[in-house]
């Protein structure tokens, strides 16, 4: 009873704050905006466009011209420019990472990661290097994943999707349907999970993904976490633990587009994969996400806001501990497919919505 009553009290809050919710359009006429990364103090962020753009968007001047120097992407489908990533390092080195979707000789794509430096004057990416390619490339214009993020030990972590490739993901001759773990300059750490074992790629850190739509790091446990489209239901989040299996597509919670079961599925519980921390029966199509950690608003503290691409809203999880205690909808009213969700060092969250007309919104209380 004590817990029905706590969540009822946190639903109604929930309610008021979403009645109290301040949207504020900064930009609009993006193509497809997928990513942004807070550049320090006060020179603004950084947007990538999927089409092949990196722009540099700032309060009182509003969007440059794209940044030269970014590599040329495979704009088909799903793929083309995706994460954009601040080197740890960025006051010194830098440094920006980018994931993006790359062709190979016989016309099918992958993901691949690098870095360059930024300019002085923010116009140019200088010296682009390309770290990590996804092997063997499968993709014809489907589920790239690409969501990039560093743990505090300067590890980089890389989300990758199947490329619709099902069976893949439990492959581990392939880079398909994988969380990979490498250093900031792209070398397999020793202690990776299948280094030295014959038939398995030293890169990866965990399997059985589908398709990785958030990846972040959790500032309370310093743990990374993860979210991922299910096929027709089965949206979830996992905590990918250093050679455990997260199921797909012989676990899942979802069904083929088609209404039929997932022709390897095996059930939604199987031995030897891991069941999800959280996972929605109907797909919001969940996107990038991010946890709330500033002091600005007291009542978003120990949230993980996502962004909805399916049912066009933002997401807040309330969480206890590793625990989802409470899920509200926001913004559902404006009906836009939200895409990236960062909180901004004012303590505001910054979305990208995400269309041929795209839109860069501050969200506060």
């Amino acid at each position: 009873m004590r817990r029905v009553t706590t969540m009822m009290a946190l639903l109604l809050f929930s309610g008021l704050l979403h009645a109290a919710l301040k949207v504020t359009p900064l930009q609009d006429k993006l193509e497809h905006p997928w990513s942004l990364a807070f550049l320090p103090g006060e020179q603004g962020m950084l947007i990538t466009e999927r089409p092949g753009r990196l722009r540099l968007w700032q309060q009182d001047k509003g969007l440059s011209a794209p940044i030269t120097g970014v590599p040329q992407v495979y704009a088909e489908g799903q793929g083309g420019l995706l994460e954009v990533l601040l080197a740890p390092d960025f006051a010194d080195s830098r440094r920006i990472y980018l994931s993006f979707a790359e062709v190979g000789e016989d016309g099918k794509a992958g993901t691949a990661v690098g870095y360059g430096q930024l300019s002085i004057d923010r116009q140019r990416l200088e010296n682009f290097t390309v770290i990590f390619r996804q092997q063997p490339k499968l993709s014809i214009g489907n589920h790239f994943g690409g969501k990039l993020a560093f743990d505090r030990q300067g590890y980089l972590f890389i989300a990758l999707g199947e490329n619709n490739q099902r069976p893949t993901a439990q492959d581990l001759d392939k880079l398909q349907g994988k969380v990979v773990r490498l250093t900031a300059d792209g070398a397999v750490p020793p202690d990776n999970p299948f280094v030295g074992q014959v038939g398995k790629r030293p890169e990866i850190w965990s399997y059985g993904h589908r398709n990785p739509q958030g990846l972040a790091l959790n500032p309370w446990s310093g743990v990374m976490w993860e979210s991922e489209h299910g096929p027709r239901g089965g949206d979830e989040i996992n905590i990918p633990q250093a050679g455990k299996n997260y199921g797909w597509p012989i676990a899942t919670y979802g069904i083929n587009y088609s209404g039929l079961a997932i022709p390897e599925a095996k059930g939604q519980k199987i031995a030897g994969t891991e069941q999800p921390l959280h996972y929605w029966r109907v797909s919001p199509g969940v996107s990038g996400m991010a946890f709330y950690d500033s002091p600005r608003f007291p009542a978003w503290q120990h949230s993980l806001f996502m962004g909805a691409l399916a049912q066009n809203a933002l997401i807040r999880l309330t969480l206890q501990g590793d625990n989802v205690i409470a899920e509200e909808r926001l913004l559902e009213d404006r009906g836009e497919r939200i895409r990236e969700v960062r909180v901004g060092p004012d303590g505001d969250l910054y979305l990208l919505t995400d269309s041929s007309d795209g839109k860069l919104l501050r969200v506060g209380l």
